[in-house]
């Protein structure tokens, strides 16, 4: 669960890099840094993959709690 939350934390990095990306003039460039905007893209999808993965293991069904209907 920690690694999903710092997969997040990592995503949020190179969003942050895009948002703030500033051209050799200093000025907010909003076509450049797409690079950045592409890698935090990624990371945030391995991230939501991963705690879907987490989610389904440590909440599934528990099939040795199941009673069948002819079980007294």
């Amino acid at each position: 669960m920690t690694g999903v939350v710092a997969l997040a934390a990592i995503a949020v990095w190179p969003f942050y890099l895009f948002v703030t990306f500033r051209d050799s003039q200093g000025i907010v460039d909003v076509q450049g840094g797409t690079n950045h905007l592409w890698w935090a893209i990624g990371v945030g999808l391995i991230a939501c993959l991963a705690s879907f993965l987490v989610f389904s293991v440590f909440l599934r069904y528990d099939k040795d709690n199941e009673m069948h209907i002819t079980s007294v």
